[in-house]
């Protein structure tokens, strides 16, 4: 595993909310706090999770520069800046630096379907923007298109990218392009944490890490130290969970539902058209949450 700029144990922060919609900087402030205490070392601001396609161009600033200042130099703040319009993407990546972020995740433009040649270009012009890193986000299930792992080793030529968030969950792929290029890669999906951390990911960009980063920290730390058994139980134990927020219903609506049914945000409000959790999902969730809370699993 390689060190890494943008940390190791990452969350995709959700965007706090209060009932009618609004930003809650009581919760974003309570979050971030939360998220600093458990072990987190870098936060993915505006990020899927974090409900970017809803969220405006002025809130997605705001959440960077809120973020950004409470956490000072405890962690690293990685803006999400992705969207399938290059000259948009440019103009929030400037936005994002001049908030105080100090790294861009961009996803592969989504919707229009753009070229392996097109994605490249995109992407050298977003990185081109500003002096901050960039952290690359393959997430085909919800962009439509696929980065190619001879796109992903070519756009690594660029001094600026640096980072993969993977979400393709291809692992011999992901461990092709770890051979052929310096790129870090994140495991992207929650499911899959344990073996690409074993197959040599830096680290993580988790969803469930908004309730539980310092579980994260431990698997993270276990595979680093060679202790597998520990990671495959701290993984066991977190695998309830896991299945819950990610395979219910949608992810930044489980993660709020957790977070506010461990009293970290006061309300699990999301933007419509995502809807909160029905009385059904809750129920799983707090059945999967009580042997954590309980401390009957690794801590």
């Amino acid at each position: 595993m390689t060190e890494s700029l943008f940390g190791s144990n990452l969350v995709a922060m959700v965007t706090p909310m209060e009932p009618g919609g609004a930003l809650s900087e009581p919760g974003l402030a309570r979050l971030v706090d939360h998220l600093l205490t458990t072990g987190c070392d870098g936060i993915v601001v505006g990020g899927t999770t974090g409900e970017s396609p809803t969220l405006t161009d002025t809130e997605a600033t705001l959440l960077v520069r809120s973020v950004a200042t409470r956490t000072g130099n405890r962690a690293r703040v990685i803006a999400g800046v992705g969207t399938y319009d290059t000259t948009a993407c440019i103009r929030r990546a400037h936005e994002a630096q001049a908030a105080g972020a100090d790294a861009l995740l961009l996803v592969c433009p989504y919707y229009s379907k753009p070229t392996q040649a097109g994605i490249v270009a995109h992407c050298l012009a977003v990185a081109d923007a500003t002096e901050l890193p960039v952290m690359l986000y393959d997430v085909p299930a919800r962009t439509g298109t696929a980065m190619e792992a001879a796109t992903l080793v070519e756009l690594a030529r660029h001094p600026r990218i640096r980072a993969v968030k993977d979400a393709k969950g291809d692992l011999f792929e992901a461990m092709s392009v770890m051979a052929d290029s310096p790129l870090a890669y994140y495991c992207g999906i929650d499911e899959l944490n344990l073996p690409y951390l074993a197959a040599g990911a830096t680290g993580l960009v988790s969803v469930v890490g908004n309730a539980f980063a310092d579980r994260n920290a431990q698997l993270i730390s276990a595979v680093r130290g060679g202790d597998l058994d520990t990671a495959r139980a701290l993984n066991a134990a977190l695998h309830p969970l896991t299945e819950t927020i990610m395979r219910t219903s949608q992810g930044a609506i489980m993660a709020k539902a957790v977070l506010a049914e461990l009293g970290v945000i006061p309300h699990a409000t999301v933007r419509l058209p995502l809807l909160e959790s029905p009385p059904g999902h809750l129920r799983r969730l707090t059945d999967a949450l009580a042997p954590l809370v309980a401390g009957l699993v690794p801590a």
